[in-house]
Formats: C-alpha cells, sequence, structure tokens
C-alpha cells in the first residue's frame, strides 16, 4: 500500500505567482518559463482583434487596394500608402499565367503602382491619387511596384516596395526598391534600384526579398524582410524573414549573420515594445498566428497566440522611428481582406482595406479585447476557402473505405 501523505498536494486552484518548488508537467512548466505563470487578460501581447469597414478605401468593383503600411498621423491627418491596382481585368489563375499581359495581371498585385490616402479618424478615409508610379516600360520596375511601407527619418520620408521588371514571374522572385520625398504628399524620386538584393543561389532568400518593413531601432535603420529560394521542394526553408541593417535609409543595407531571425510569418507586422521589438506572425510557418517578442530585435520567443488576426497589417504606431528604448505599443490599424469568389488562383481579386483594433499598446486598457469569446457561425465553417470542395469528396470517400478499421473492442 503506498504512503498517501508521502504524495505532493494538489496544485492549487489559485495559481502562484513564482513557479513553485514541486514536480511539474512539461505545459505547466511552460507556463511559468515562457509565459510568466499569467493569464491571457494579463500577457501584454495576448489580444482579440475588432474589424471594422472603412470608406474611401474599402471594398471597390473596379479597384483592388491591398498591403497598407503602416499609418502615420502628421500634422494632425493620418496617412497611409498601399498597393493599387486599377486593370480591365481581374487576375488569371495561377494555372495560366501565360495569359498575362499588359492587361490581364498574372496576380493581383500585378500591374500595380502604389497610392495613398489621408485621413482625420482612421475611419473615413480619402484617395489621393498615386504616390509612386510604375517605372516607364523596359527599365527596371516597370511591370508592378506592390507591398509598400514606410520610414520617416532626417526630415525626410521613404518608401520601400517590392519591384517587379517585365512579366510577373513563378515565386515572385523580385527584390525590394525604395523612393523618397520632402513631404508625404511627395513628389516622390524612385531609386530605381533593388535595395536588399537577393542571396545566392541555394540560399534562404536567394529568390526573393520581400515585404520590407522599416524601423529605427539601436541607433540604426532595420529593415525587416521576408525571403524564400524559389522552390517548393519539402526540405527547402520556403518562406522565412530577416533583416538588414544600415547607417542611412538609402544604404548600405547588410543582412544580418543571425538571418533567417525566424521561420514562420508572412507580411509579418513589427512594432517597438519596451526595449525589443515585437512581431506579429500570420498565415505561414509552425508558429504562424502568434505574437513574439525580441529583447534585441534578432531573437524571437512566442509569447501568445492570437485567432483571426488581420492580413498584411499596418499598425498606427507613432514610435516606430523614435529609437527611444520605450516601445509603447499599437491599438489600431488597416490591414486586407480577400472578397468571396476571387480569382488569381484562389487568392482573390480586388481586395479592398479595412480596420482592424486590438489591446497591444501599454497606454491604453482594454479587458474586452482580453476575452477568448469568439465563437465562430456557419459562414465560417463553411467559407470557400474552409469547406471540403465537392469534388474532393469521392477521393476522401475512397480513402476512408480503403483505411477506417472497425474499432477494437476489448
Amino acid at each position: 500500500m503506498s504512503d498517501t501523505n508521502s504524495q505532493p498536494k494538489a496544485f492549487p486552484a489559485q495559481m502562484p505567482r513564482e513557479k513553485p518548488d514541486r514536480p511539474l508537467s512539461a505545459a505547466m512548466q511552460r507556463w511559468y518559463d515562457t509565459r510568466g505563470g499569467i493569464q491571457d487578460y494579463e500577457n501584454p501581447f495576448y489580444t482579440n482583434f475588432k474589424y471594422s469597414r472603412v470608406t474611401g478605401i474599402g471594398a471597390d468593383e473596379t479597384t483592388s487596394r491591398r498591403d497598407p503600411s503602416k499609418v502615420l498621423k502628421i500634422n494632425g491627418k493620418y496617412y497611409v500608402w498601399y498597393t493599387r491596382r486599377h486593370t480591365k481585368y481581374g487576375p488569371v489563375s495561377r494555372d495560366r499565367l501565360h495569359e498575362a499581359d499588359d492587361e490581364r495581371p498574372a496576380v493581383d498585385w500585378d500591374l500595380a503602382d502604389i497610392a495613398y490616402a489621408t485621413s482625420d479618424d482612421g475611419f473615413q478615409w480619402e484617395e489621393q491619387g498615386i504616390a509612386v508610379h510604375r517605372a516607364p516600360k523596359g527599365t527596371f520596375g516597370d511591370r508592378s511596384l506592390s507591398t509598400p511601407d514606410v520610414l520617416a527619418y532626417g526630415g525626410r520620408f521613404f518608401l520601400f516596395y517590392q519591384t517587379f521588371t517585365t512579366m510577373w514571374r513563378q515565386y515572385d522572385c523580385v527584390g525590394v526598391s525604395m523612393a523618397w520625398a520632402d513631404s508625404p504628399d511627395g513628389p516622390w524620386t524612385r531609386t530605381d534600384e533593388p535595395v536588399v538584393p537577393a542571396g545566392a543561389a541555394g540560399d534562404w532568400d536567394g529568390c526573393a526579398v520581400h515585404d520590407p518593413y522599416p524601423l529605427v531601432y539601436q541607433g540604426k535603420i532595420w529593415l525587416y524582410y521576408k525571403g524564400h529560394p524559389g522552390d517548393k521542394t519539402g526540405d527547402s526553408l520556403r518562406i522565412a524573414q530577416g533583416v538588414a541593417i544600415a547607417e542611412d535609409p538609402f544604404g548600405p543595407y547588410v543582412k544580418s549573420p543571425l538571418n533567417p531571425t525566424h521561420h514562420s510569418g508572412h507580411e509579418t507586422m513589427l512594432w517597438p515594445f519596451k526595449e525589443g521589438i515585437a512581431m506579429l506572425c500570420i498565415l505561414d510557418g509552425p508558429e504562424k498566428n502568434t505574437v513574439q517578442y525580441a529583447p534585441d530585435g534578432l531573437n524571437f520567443s512566442p509569447m501568445a497566440h492570437v485567432q483571426m488576426p488581420p492580413i498584411a497589417p499596418g499598425p498606427f504606431c507613432p514610435d516606430a522611428f523614435a529609437d527611444n528604448g520605450d516601445g509603447r505599443g499599437i491599438h489600431w490599424g488597416l490591414s486586407h481582406i480577400n472578397p468571396v469568389g476571387g480569382g488569381g488562383g484562389g487568392l482573390g481579386f480586388n481586395c479592398h482595406i479595412l480596420r482592424w483594433d486590438c489591446a497591444l499598446s501599454r497606454d491604453i486598457v482594454r479587458p474586452e479585447f482580453k476575452r477568448n469569446t469568439q465563437r465562430f457561425d456557419s459562414d465560417t465553417w463553411f467559407q470557400r476557402m474552409v469547406a471540403l470542395p465537392e469534388d474532393w469528396r469521392a477521393r476522401i470517400l475512397a480513402e476512408q473505405s480503403a483505411t477506417d478499421p472497425a474499432t477494437i473492442l476489448k
């Protein structure tokens, strides 16, 4: 008979603030070692996201708007830059890329320019026109510009964006270029050259440098970006994140020797938080849909899981360029949404911009954003990207018939 007096007491319902000196399961070890022993409602990196429609740059049958930049507030007015495509035809499907031409875009971000809009309140926007046009035919950047982000530095403004020359190519094997202006309203001067070149063949970023995201950090300009090698083999690091650092917006940008700094994320959002950098990882990789934190801007760790994060988010982040070691966090921004039934290989066409709000700020208390109250109705479970396609059912039933054994009873 076992000695019941030698058994440890049950774990208390009231969580000890400090890690207790007792046997703990692996999950409870993580609770203290990586979560600090706190619930989601106390976690500064946990939030729900709530969405709102916006005017001026919202749903539009004739124009696609996507990939909003960080939102800046200049002289009392909010500014945002984004990918804008206005074409007669929608994108061709991925299996018909050969049909793309000067009128038919290959994908939603093909044949696009960088536009911008302004707002007094972040809900009602007014498009101001094209900020940066594609280059003249036959020159660098003549096919499309997309996925912009903005840097304010030294009294000037800098737009970084993906640059496509000639016809869109499989895997988006392109780099990042830049334009600059003395005012957020322009005029903008394109540099018409790569800012961060792709790596060598076989490197993790050997095909593409995408989604530029500049921050001022530790006295320098840190340009975070996404890269991939250009193939889809099972062993390749298909999509990862890295950073290139420069003393000046015009470069040269030196890639960190730790690259890739992360194996997950797509169109990643970053912001200063305390002395480090926080990051929202979405869509791709084993740690997708997490908020992560790196006290040194390089070594990120998951701090919270999130539901329904914004796609291609750009936050209002007033201290993105302050570099004061006291990042205050974020509480709203813009992102894009793909329309139901869109083409372009299932990626949608005529995307539009919407607003999100959250509770990732050190200065605003929003307890209603800390509750795990997201439950979805049938429209969510049976939307096109989630429901089982009817033409898959025969294969599913054949596999089920061949492999489902009878339940073993003993």
